[in-house]
């Protein structure tokens, strides 16, 4: 087990291991809910880690599973442990979308991000976000306004902390010349964008108007890569009538090849780049 994976990836591993185990044994996700009396739907859970299983959970479904190997057995329970382990985000837990996105992007090594209409969260200033929110949760009181940002502020840390996160945005033309907030903070956000695209981590590409059609025409969607468990990687799509996470991982290599195409279409960095800056002198 890595010490960098965190618990959302681990329970993802413990997941996939169960799964294994009890196709091995023969065995289906009713027979395994019959067996213990469960809800019909918690095997299904627990292998695609929408919640996290208990120790005492593993060791039933391993003997269950004819699993005899006491190392292994010892390193799944250990696995179950460490997948509750509480993180930094848990106290954000209320404001967060289903599917935690954000553990993932924590344990992630790599994202490959689109967007069509606004910058990636990782790319964005207080102030942008500030004015994103106010207007897409006019509802919300200012103190819920800020525990977002600062969620938002939080995960940016990936991008320069100790194991910075490689990414590579790919954002729609219409992005940069979309003024959110005001003139000032668009000016600000474009100079932040020129500022944290000098980062050797990140790469930037704007997709220009004349660019044509594409496979991503649909919405926004975010490849999330584990160097050291590449089963793991995952695209997450996000939608106003809910979240999308597609896991199979032949899916998943034919999203990477899409991203490749993207890229190809793509204003390269350094030309993304000077278009940002002749906006700031427009």
């Amino acid at each position: 087990m890595s010490d960098i994976e965190g618990p959302t990836l681990r329970r993802r591993r413990l997941g996939a291991e169960l799964k294994r185990c009890r196709e091995a044994a023969g065995l289906t996700q009713q027979d395994v809910s019959r067996h213990f009396e469960w809800h019909s739907a918690k095997v299904t859970r627990i292998e695609t880690a929408r919640v996290a299983v208990t120790p005492r959970d593993v060791r039933d479904l391993l003997t269950l599973y004819n699993v005899r190997d006491q190392g292994y057995r010892e390193a799944m329970v250990e696995l179950a442990r460490m997948s509750r382990e509480r993180t930094w985000w848990t106290d954000y837990r209320d404001i967060m979308r289903p599917g935690n996105f954000v553990g993932l992007e924590a344990a992630a090594s790599a994202v490959r991000a689109w967007e069509p209409v606004i910058l990636p969260g990782l790319l964005q200033t207080p102030a942008y976000m500030r004015s994103l929110m106010r207007s897409g949760r006019p509802l919300d009181p200012e103190e819920h306004i800020d525990r977002r940002i600062a969620l938002r502020l939080m995960r940016q840390g990936r991008l320069t902390g100790e194991r910075p996160l490689e990414m590579s945005a790919f954002i729609d033309e219409a992005v940069v010349r979309r003024v959110i907030g005001g003139e000032e903070v668009m000016a600000e956000q474009l100079r932040h964008l020129i500022d944290i695209a000098k980062l050797p981590n990140v790469f930037l590409q704007i997709l220009p108007f004349n660019a044509g059609e594409h496979m991503f025409l649909s919405g926004p969607a975010t490849l999330l890569e584990f160097r050291e468990t590449t089963h793991m990687d995952v695209v997450y799509m996000e939608g106003l009538a809910g979240d999308l996470y597609e896991e199979q991982p032949d899916m998943v290599d034919w999203y990477r090849q899409e991203f490749e195409r993207l890229s190809a279409k793509a204003l390269d960095h350094r030309e993304t780049i000077k278009m940002i800056e002749s906006l700031l002198v427009a």
